[in-house]
């Protein structure tokens, strides 16, 4: 069997306000879509301008991926930061106050 790839992802704006969360088997091109749909006000991502890669996982099953993203999902805007700033310490992010 081969080897696959499968990507969860975290994506932010460049305000660093807004989290997009997502899957994809190509990161590299899934980058690029975000990028070219900025103020797309039809998707999320391309209504808050989420196309600045913060975070990403590798996984080998699309079933595995797709679980790791709804626990991203569910998290609060804090442990996302943490988790992100597991593998990017330097990003700073603004604070929301709820």
């Amino acid at each position: 069997m081969l080897n696959q790839n499968f990507f969860v992802y975290i994506t932010t704006n460049p305000g660093k306000t807004t989290f997009y969360t997502g899957v994809t088997n190509d990161l590299f091109r899934r980058m690029q879509e975000h990028y070219n749909n900025r103020s797309n006000q039809k998707t999320f991502a391309g209504k808050y301008y989420c196309y600045q890669l913060v975070y990403f996982e590798r996984y080998d099953s699309i079933n595995m991926a797709i679980e790791r993203e709804k626990e991203i999902k569910d998290l609060s805007r804090d442990k996302k930061i943490a988790l992100i700033k597991t593998t990017n310490a330097g990003i700073n992010f603004i604070k929301i106050s709820n």
